[in-house]
């Protein structure tokens, strides 16, 4: 079988490995689609210091049950259309004994810390298996991304009432308007890049600003009253994103951070006090965000051809990556195609 490996910095190789059986309690998957994350894209240029070195990359997927092993549930059976949650859980830390698998300290993410998806196939404990019935395989690797952003929004216990800003729209940030506009809430997309904007008023933002063109503060104050948004979701991972967060939150606000920034961010903390803000960290997602996404896509209504800004084959991935690295802000997804030769 076809395997994708990151070698090393700036390289891709397309390498042949022996197919995989399912053992006790293990599905054997074919994969058919895998997105290209920022994080692979950071392990790609170096600057992932998660990444395992020459790692398999790859935990957006969209497959199908080749076969089962022993001792696996009878709801999941070949040919049944799936997704897979990436993350592995210890089970014995705090986040783990709290029920927050999803923020297990020692967890290992596929295509990070232990090699992923990029393959024709792949076994998993079927405790990671997600059935997607009525979503196609190609957009079932779409799911991953998206509940990252949902979670976000659980954290931030978005109701009707809420204005929620989201840094950011890229697909975290995506999923994060989708869930606040699901939620009732409205929601502000603020981003550089006009097509990201409007793809983001597609997907339910009530406001956009183009911060690159527009005083962000002096637009806030406009469509808050003066008062803030009541949560900001910060999905861009930036200095100047996390320091607005903080500026522009309203008084008694929540501000949720998924993004991971590369440089140390300093904050005047008397906001924290004088605004009694929340300040909430979003890491992953659980079970029930994926579900959540999968009922979202499954309604038809979400613009999924426009998240996908190209679709390969394995022998492309360098090719794309390389396309990806000269124009960052273009691209949504990048999808591999292991479903044709």
């Amino acid at each position: 079988m076809r395997q994708i490996r990151i070698p090393e910095q700036g390289q891709i190789k397309v390498e042949e490995a022996a197919k995989p059986i399912a053992g006790v309690g293990e599905v054997l998957l074919k994969i058919k689609y895998v997105g290209f994350c920022g994080s692979d894209l950071n392990t790609f240029l170096g600057r992932n210091l998660m990444a395992k070195e020459q790692v398999i990359p790859g935990h957006e997927i969209g497959a199908v049950i080749e076969s089962i092993g022993p001792d696996v549930p009878v709801f999941l059976t070949p040919g049944l259309t799936v997704t897979v949650n990436p993350y592995t859980n210890c089970g014995h830390c705090a986040a783990c004994r709290s029920g927050h698998s999803n923020a297990c300290e020692f967890n290992e993410t596929l295509g990070v810390q232990r090699d992923g998806a990029m393959r024709d196939y792949m076994v998993l404990p079927w405790q990671k298996i997600i059935p997607a019935q009525g979503i196609s395989p190609r957009d079932c690797a779409l799911i991953e991304p998206m509940s990252v952003g949902f979670h976000a929004v659980s954290r931030a216990d978005v109701t009707d009432s809420d204005t929620v800003l989201v840094f950011g729209c890229g697909m975290i940030g995506v999923g994060a308007i989708v869930r606040s506009s699901l939620r009732g809430a409205t929601v502000i997309a603020v981003d550089l890049d006009n097509e990201k904007l409007a793809l983001a008023k597609k997907l339910g933002a009530t406001y956009t600003i183009n911060s690159k063109e527009e005083d962000l503060h002096a637009k806030l104050t406009q469509l808050t009253d003066g008062l803030g948004p009541t949560v900001v979701v910060e999905a861009v991972g930036s200095v100047p994103t996390y320091q607005a967060a903080i500026d522009e939150v309203a008084f008694s606000g929540r501000v949720v951070c998924i993004g991971y920034s590369k440089n140390d961010v300093t904050f005047h903390t008397g906001l924290f006090v004088k605004k009694e803000l929340n300040i909430r960290g979003s890491r992953n997602a659980t079970p029930l965000d994926f579900e959540a996404v999968i009922r979202y896509l499954g309604k038809g209504t979400c613009p999924k051809d426009e998240l996908i800004s190209a679709v390969v084959k394995p022998q492309d991935a360098l090719d794309a990556m390389q396309k990806w690295v000269s124009a960052p802000g273009k691209v949504f997804r990048i999808l591999v195609d292991f479903d044709s030769i």
